[in-house]
């Protein structure tokens, strides 16, 4: 061949070189430099899927905070049950309404906790508001208000005890769910089956009733339930002639003695704590004089300037060759005094 072909060859594959070699260029640029790390890559998915998993968990304890605040911290009633949707902060001031009562009663509290802590016995300083709700409603601040007020008050609070709150989790009452599902509403029975039971309930509480009436009227019989004759002072053991209602409004309902330890029910009558408490005991848990329900958890002492009024009180010595008078608050004492001398 002659020379302008062998040079028109060689250029032609020398094209053809440099076409191939930029194409396997194009590949290894299109190619990834490094090796793809696929450790890091589930680590990555994992974070994602703890952070997905926080955020929900931190949802649900934001609702179930949310939640807490439309109920009671002392019964677990809901405020929304209250027409005027009323409630009371747990940790706030006593109102000026209670602060009054208590006025009465010569007692005094400033914050609602040491209120709550003697009234339900729940402490209520430790509380989080994850866990408490931090008001309570009005029906409860009702209860405390009976406990202190003149006027009974037709509120009860179930005996059964407080509300027990719990941390957040997948079957909470709180928020209503649970991992079973949504809890089924009780069905209400037929009107014409809870219209019977109510007649039968009423005629065999009337019987009850009747039956307790007889038996408790008798004060003779009360006296008896008691028999502290030998352990309480009479009312003519008195130096001054007091009138008829000053010598009835200190002396015990029951026995008719003057006032021994004397202790104050929710209906504002007094007795004798022993009396009480016998009484209570044998024919039910309501007051001896006027019937309403009463406990032996609703006793209270009376105010102080009644206690120091009784205490004042002149009485004369029962044993012979003494007839010395003696205040009703040293009376123990004096006898005291004769137990020694005659050992």
């Amino acid at each position: 061949k002659s020379l302008p072909e062998e040079s028109h060859l060689a250029i032609n594959d020398n094209g053809k070189m440099a076409a191939s070699l930029d194409k396997v260029n194009d590949a290894v640029t299109l190619m990834p430099q490094e090796p793809f790390p696929r450790g890091q890559n589930l680590n990555n998915g994992m974070q994602t899927i703890d952070k997905d998993a926080f955020t929900v968990n931190q949802r649900e304890i934001e609702a179930h905070q949310a939640n807490l605040q439309h109920l009671c911290r002392i019964c677990g009633g809901s405020f929304k049950n209250d027409p005027g949707k009323r409630s009371h902060p747990v940790h706030g001031p006593v109102d000026d309404e209670m602060q009054a009562l208590l006025k009465k009663k010569e007692r005094r509290a400033t914050s609602w906790p040491d209120l709550l802590n003697k009234v339900f016995k729940i402490d209520v300083r430790e509380d989080m508001d994850t866990i408490h709700p931090t008001k309570f409603c009005h029906n409860c601040w009702s209860v405390i208000q009976r406990k202190f007020s003149n006027v009974p008050c037709e509120v009860y609070f179930p005996r059964k005890g407080t509300m027990e709150w719990h941390p957040h989790s997948t079957s909470c009452d709180v928020c209503g769910t649970s991992s079973h599902g949504i809890k089924r509403k009780k069905q209400d029975p037929s009107p014409q089956g809870g219209k019977r039971l109510r007649i039968i309930a009423e005629h065999a509480r009337k019987i009850k009733y009747a039956r307790s009436q007889k038996q408790v009227n008798s004060k003779g019989i009360m006296k008896k339930i008691t028999n502290c004759k030998k352990i309480h002072l009479s009312t003519k053991m008195l130096t001054v002639d007091y009138p008829v209602d000053f010598v009835k409004s200190i002396s015990c309902q029951i026995c008719e003695h003057i006032l021994a330890d004397p202790v104050e029910t929710t209906c504002k009558h007094l007795f004798c704590r022993l009396c009480i408490l016998k009484c209570l005991k044998i024919i039910g848990s309501y007051c001896p004089s006027c019937r309403y329900p009463c406990f032996p958890t609703d006793l209270v002492n009376p105010v102080r300037s009644f206690l120091s009024i009784l205490n004042t009180l002149a009485v004369r010595c029962p044993v012979k060759d003494c007839q010395e008078e003696v205040t009703l608050g040293k009376y123990s004492h004096h006898l005291s005094g004769h137990k020694e001398k005659k050992e």
